[in-house]
C-alpha cells in the first residue's frame, strides 16, 4: 500500500518518463509524488519523494506532461490548474478561477504538450495554451445534457468528447479544433448513466470508451475522411468496472499482437484485459506497431517553460522493449524541506549511516549546483549572442 495521504486519493498517474514514479491527488488538498522500488513494494510506502502544496480544495486530477521531464499538472475543486516542476517542488504556472469558473471535469495534454484541453461544469470545453494562460478556442455545450463531459486530444488537430444528450443518452463526438461550430461526427450510444472515459491510442488511431459501472469497452477508429468516427466493436463481460487503467504501448506483448491492455478495477481485485489482433504469422507486425513513444523525455522542464515544444521521442518495438535501468527521481530537496513530511528521529549523535547519507546528499547537491552553473553560463552566452 502507498498510504501517505490523510484523506481519500482521487486520481493517480504514472510518470511517462520513469516507470518507478507515480503521482497522486487527494482530498487532503495535496499532490504527492512517489518512487516505487524495482520489484514493487514489500512494506507500506508512507513517505513521498515530494509533496506539492498549493490547492485550497481537494485535488481531483493529476496529469504528467507527455514530453517534458518532471512537469506535472494538477486540477483541484478550487477551480485552479497548477503546473509543477517536480524537480524543484514549485508551482511554475497557475490557471486561476478566471479561466474555469466552476468544477473542472477533465484535463488532457496535447501530444507535444503545447496545449491542454479541459471540460468544465459550466458546460464549456476549452483549448488552452498553459504557458500564456490564454484560451485558444472554446466550445459551449458540446453535449446538451447536464451530466459531466470528458474531452481528449486525438490525431490531426481534433478533439473527442463524451457526454449526454438532453434525453440523457450517452454520446461521443469528434471535433475539429479550428472549427468548433459543428461536430465532424456525433453518435448516440445508449441510456446508461455512467460517464464514458476515453482512452486514445495515437499509433492505431483507435479510441476506447470505458464507462464507470459498465461491463463493456467500446472502441472506434478515427480517420481523416468522412464519417471520421467508425464503430469497430465492443468487449463485454459479466462484472461491472469500478475504474480502468491503461498500459503504455511499450508494455504490451508484441509477439502476441496485443494492441492494448486495460486493467479493470473490481471491488477487491484488478483484472488485466488484453486486446489482440489475430494474425497467423509469428513475424513482427509493422502495421500494428509503428514507432511509439519511448521512456525518454524530449525536453527539460526549463526548455518547455521557455517556450519550446517537441513531440515524443519514438522507439521501435520490433525487437521487444527493454526497459532502461531504473532512474532516480531527482528533487532539489533544499527547496522542499518545508513541505516534506518528516518523522521524529531519536535524539543523540548521528549514526555513521546517517553521516554517509548526508555526505551523499552533499555530493548530489554539489553536482546539481555545477550543472545549474553550466546552464546559467550557456544562457548568458545565448543572451549575449542575441
Amino acid at each position: 500500500m502507498v498510504c501517505g495521504h490523510t484523506a481519500p486519493v482521487l486520481d493517480i498517474a504514472w510518470c511517462p518518463h520513469n516507470d518507478n514514479v507515480i503521482a497522486s491527488g487527494s482530498e487532503d488538498c495535496t499532490v504527492m509524488v512517489w518512487e516505487i522500488p524495482d520489484g514493487g513494494l514489500t512494506l507500506p510506502l508512507r513517505e513521498p519523494v515530494v509533496t506539492l502544496e498549493g490547492h485550497t480544495k481537494r485535488v481531483g486530477i493529476v496529469a504528467w506532461h507527455p514530453t517534458a521531464q518532471n512537469v506535472l499538472l494538477s486540477a483541484g475543486c478550487d477551480n485552479v490548474i497548477l503546473v509543477w516542476d517536480v524537480g524543484t517542488g514549485a508551482a511554475v504556472l497557475t490557471l486561476g478561477a478566471d479561466v474555469h469558473p466552476d468544477t473542472i471535469y477533465s484535463v488532457d495534454w496535447s501530444r507535444d504538450g503545447a496545449l491542454i484541453c479541459t471540460s468544465c461544469r459550466d458546460k464549456r470545453v476549452r483549448i488552452i495554451e498553459p504557458r500564456k494562460g490564454t484560451v485558444v478556442a472554446e466550445k459551449d455545450r458540446p453535449h446538451e445534457g447536464t451530466r459531466p463531459v470528458r474531452a481528449v486530444f486525438v490525431s490531426d488537430g481534433k478533439i473527442l468528447t463524451t457526454g449526454f444528450s438532453r434525453m440523457s443518452e450517452r454520446q461521443v463526438a469528434l471535433w475539429d479544433m479550428k472549427h468548433l461550430e459543428e461536430p465532424l461526427s456525433l453518435q448516440e450510444l445508449d441510456t446508461s448513466s455512467g460517464v464514458l472515459l476515453p482512452f486514445f491510442d495515437p499509433d492505431t488511431n483507435i479510441v476506447y470508451l470505458c464507462g464507470k459501472g459498465d461491463s463493456s469497452i467500446r472502441y472506434f477508429e478515427i480517420t481523416s475522411e468522412a464519417p471520421f468516427l467508425h464503430y469497430l466493436s465492443m468487449f463485454s463481460s459479466k462484472e461491472s468496472q469500478r475504474g480502468m487503467g491503461y498500459m503504455p504501448k511499450r508494455g504490451l506483448e508484441v509477439n502476441k499482437c496485443e494492441i492494448a491492455r486495460f486493467y479493470k478495477l473490481h471491488e477487491r481485485r484488478c483484472e488485466p484485459i488484453a486486446m489482440t489482433v489475430p494474425r497467423k504469422s509469428d513475424l513482427f507486425q509493422e502495421d500494428l506497431y509503428p514507432p511509439t513513444a519511448g521512456p525518454d523525455a524530449a525536453l527539460t522542464a526549463e526548455e518547455w517553460l521557455g517556450g519550446r515544444d517537441a513531440g515524443p521521442l519514438l522507439i521501435s518495438l520490433k525487437d521487444g522493449y527493454v526497459p532502461p535501468k531504473s532512474r532516480e527521481l531527482r528533487v532539489n530537496r533544499g527547496l522542499d524541506t518545508g513541505r516534506r513530511r518528516t518523522t521524529p528521529e531519536a535524539s543523540g549523535t548521528p549514526s555513521s549511516d546517517a553521516i554517509s547519507r548526508l555526505e551523499e546528499e552533499m555530493r548530489k547537491l554539489q553536482a546539481m549546483v555545477q550543472e545549474l552553473q553550466k546552464r546559467l553560463d550557456r544562457l548568458e552566452e545565448t543572451v549575449q549572442a542575441k
